[in-house]
């Protein structure tokens, strides 16, 4: 069971428009950048009556699997042991609200004789992790968070709380949130969202190391406080070494995390807003930040990165640590 502080991710996949590597998710995407195909990345099987956000979090966790060298279901020979000890902890705040609204409409509409048996299943919010688990044959744990904009970052915890707990070997944290005229309508910002998904395989180091995966990152402590100074008030009493070390702030657009508390919580660090780059993230900012983290480690002499995603005035301000691994294992 591993220790915490011993977390490691190993593996990561992005379905992100214009990129291909976690070093390009730190600058924008070429203006060429058209918005993924999960056709053309995964094939057409299974997609045929999945949302976006379903369809986008299969192509990241095809991506991060692979890149973990863990053999899922998709792979010639992968055998049933490894499926039954890998945990699915997905995030997303808008997720099938497309399929939800055109469901609700049809029935107010025209009734249920309207609707087809095809649709009913997917209209559960569960439905990115349930697919993902489906799809590469993954019997472990399985959870879906909607939690605001803290939600990617809870997630990313969720899954080494379940490694700590012995619930399972691997998580697979996913965090997807798509972009279409569902979406933009009700969030009103047409154009200026995120489209894609991102995904880590985490696991404990010694498990990687046993197994002769090479980790790239290790996770630090999370913590979720009503505010950003509370936030690095429990972050400095868990680990004050590992937030001096640190050398870039990720975080997102929200005011408290843009000034005032922000400016006094952290003055010495560089901060680097995804939203900028990628449009704004919602439930898929915090695993979005990990990947980005992982990437600012593989193209800079990097001892640590903050992440923090939520707003000091309303419900609640996550951060966590996280830290190469480079060089010491």
């Amino acid at each position: 069971m591993p220790r915490p502080g011993n977390i490691t991710v190993t593996g990561v996949g992005l379905a992100v428009p214009g990129v291909t590597t976690p070093q390009e998710l730190l600058h924008p995407p070429p203006p060429s950048a058209g918005p993924v195909d999960p056709t053309a990345r995964i094939g057409r099987r299974g997609l045929r009556y999945l949302d976006r956000a379903s369809q986008l979090a299969l192509c990241a966790a095809h991506d991060a699997l692979r890149d973990a060298a863990l053999p899922s279901s998709d792979d010639v020979g992968a055998s049933d042991d490894v499926g039954a000890s890998v945990a699915v902890v997905a995030s997303s705040n808008l997720g099938n609200l497309d399929t939800v609204c055109t469901v609700t409409a049809d029935i107010a509409e025209e009734s249920t004789d309207r609707i087809s048996p095809m649709l009913l299943p997917i209209a559960s919010s569960n439905v990115v992790a349930s697919s993902v688990a489906t799809r590469f044959a993954l019997r472990g744990p399985s959870l879906m968070l909607c939690n605001g904009p803290t939600s990617g970052l809870d997630a990313v915890h969720w899954g080494m709380s379940l490694l700590f707990a012995g619930r399972c070997s691997h998580s697979l944290v996913v965090g997807v949130e798509p972009s279409n005229t569902v979406v933009e309508r009700l969030i009103g910002s047409p154009g200026s969202l995120f489209d894609g998904a991102v995904a880590l395989l985490l696991e404990g180091e010694e498990t990687a190391r046993s197994r002769g995966a090479e980790p790239v990152a290790r996770l630090g402590p999370y913590t979720r406080e009503g505010s950003l100074a509370a936030c690095v008030s429990h972050l400095t009493a868990q680990d004050g070494e590992a937030f001096r070390a640190a050398g870039l702030w990720l975080t997102d657009p929200a005011p408290g995390t843009r000034s005032g508390n922000g400016t006094d919580a952290a003055p010495a660090l560089p901060r680097h807003d995804l939203a900028a780059a990628h449009g704004e993230a919602s439930g898929a900012l915090g695993v979005l930040q990990c990947a980005a983290a992982v990437g600012w480690f593989q193209s800079h002499d990097a001892r640590g990165a903050l992440l923090t995603n939520g707003d000091d005035h309303a419900d609640a301000v996550a951060a966590m640590l996280i830290s190469p691994v480079r060089g010491d294992g």
